[in-house]
Parts: structure tokens; sequence; C-alpha cells
């Protein structure tokens, strides 16, 4: 990946366009529930790290969300709200407290002098953009990383159902996380609307990422006498059996939550 200089001046204007802003406590539970648990080394690491919430939308519940995870892995973490639209921020403001502010900003990502984070969290934001848009934002939010930071980046539906995401670190795209209430699951091609920007459009015949849902669903069909004991069994074998023609980047315990990750190549658009 083509990395900008993270050094640059700051534009005279944010980077970006105002989303819907639709957002609602407790959606990004899954996502972040992941980064706790994969991000720990680094958040642990060096002074104390700083996380954005990129475009958290019109109300600031995800931000304030993340903070709390993230103090379960280390305290003295700070997040950092950011909202190119400025009455979002203005709205965001009475819920700044110790560790938690708001700026505005896009993905420029505005940080008092020029920090580096250690995460960027941008979730249902780049789903509002044009695809052929996508690797020049991954490209300078990569560049504004910590050299052990992470960007997130994926889209879920309104109330954290059904997610996927992407992971980034600094030399570009990591892995693809398929994450979902087991529950409510039906197949697992069924998390296709929720494929990110860069992917969306392309589970379609001859992409991988249609192979790897297709493969799955035949996972799924020839689990199904494990349904029987419950979906979250059901899904852990259909997983194992996934795991034996593609390269899964987690285990069982991962898998227990409803998630599966695999590597960015195996999936990458053709």
């Amino acid at each position: 990946m083509v990395r900008s200089s993270s050094a640059s001046p700051p534009p005279s204007r944010p980077l970006g366009n105002a989303t819907r802003g639709t957002t609602n406590p407790n959606r990004l539970r899954r996502m972040d529930r992941w980064i706790a648990a994969h991000h720990a080394a680094a958040l642990r690491r060096g002074p104390a790290p700083v996380a954005v919430d990129l475009g958290y939308g019109s109300a600031p519940w995800t931000a304030v969300e993340l903070l709390a995870r993230l103090r379960t892995v280390r305290a003295d973490v700070q997040v950092v709200g950011v909202e190119i639209d400025p009455a979002r921020v203005a709205a965001a403001a009475p819920y700044a407290c110790p560790g938690l502010a708001f700026a505005h900003g896009g993905f420029e990502v505005p940080l008092p002098g020029r920090r580096a984070p250690v995460l960027i969290r941008a979730a249902n934001v780049l789903r509002q953009y044009a695809e052929d848009e996508v690797p020049a934002v991954w490209d300078r939010l990569c560049a504004r990383l910590a050299p052990d930071g992470l960007l997130v980046e994926g889209t879920c539906d309104e109330v954290g159902r059904r997610h996927v995401w992407v992971a980034l670190g600094p030399e570009g795209p990591r892995t693809v996380t398929f994450a979902a209430r087991l529950s409510a699951l039906e197949t697992p091609s069924d998390l296709a609307e929720r494929l990110p920007k860069a992917l969306i459009h392309r589970n379609v015949p001859g992409q991988p990422v249609h192979a790897f849902l297709r493969d799955f669903d035949r996972a799924w069909a020839a689990a199904a006498p494990y349904a029987s004991l419950g979906a979250r069994q059901r899904w852990m074998r259909s997983v194992l059996a996934l795991s034996t023609a593609w390269p899964l980047a987690d285990g069982p315990r991962r898998w227990r939550q409803g998630e599966v990750t695999v590597r960015w190549e195996a999936v990458a658009p053709v």
C-alpha cells in the first residue's frame, strides 16, 4: 500500500463527506469485542494510547462505548470521536470526560500534536462512498496510524446483529472478519449484505469473496445435524470445515463468539 507522509500539514478543511449519521447504542459491540481481544498487546505498549472513533454519527454512543470497552484492556486509554459535521461535534460535547474528547475533522484525523493513533475505527462510513474511493481513504488512514496501529473499517446493520469488517495495519489490509448474532442467522451468506464497500460489489461468481460465502453456506448445510445442539455448535462445526480450504486467522475461542476471520489475500478482489 502506498502511504502518504503523516508529517504533512493538515488540510484547510476536513476531508470527506458527512454520512447519514445513523447510530444506535451497542451497535458496534461485536467489532469492539474483537478489537479488545486482537489488539490488546498494542494497546498495552508504550505511553497512554489514543484511539479514534471516526464518523461516530449524530449521537456519540459509539465513542462512549469504545472508551468503556478499551478500558477493560488498559485504564488510561484515550478516545477521540471525530466527525465532519460541526453540529454533531457540538451535540457530543456534553459527553466529553477524562479520556474522551470530540473533534471536528475527517479522513485527515486531526489529533492534538498530530499524535499517531494506535486504533482508528471507521464503522458504516465508507459504505456511503464509491468503491473506487476506498483505496485512497485506506491509504490516508493507514498513514496516520502508529507503527503498531490498526484500522478497522466495516459495516453492520442498525442494531449490530450482522457485521463485516476489514482490519488494516500501516502496511495495508490484513484480514476480514464476519460476525453475527447466530440465533438470527439463516445462512452465513446473509452476511453478504453487510460486506464493506471494498467487497460488497464483488460478491459475484468468479470473485474470491463469493466463493468464500458459497463454501461457507455449503459447510453450514452439511452441519445441519448440529442445529439440534444450538446455533453456536452448528456455526463452529461449519467454520471448522471451512478451515480446511480457507486460511482462517482465528480459532475456536473466537468462533464461539459468532465470528470467523479470514486472511485478506484469500478474499481480495481480483
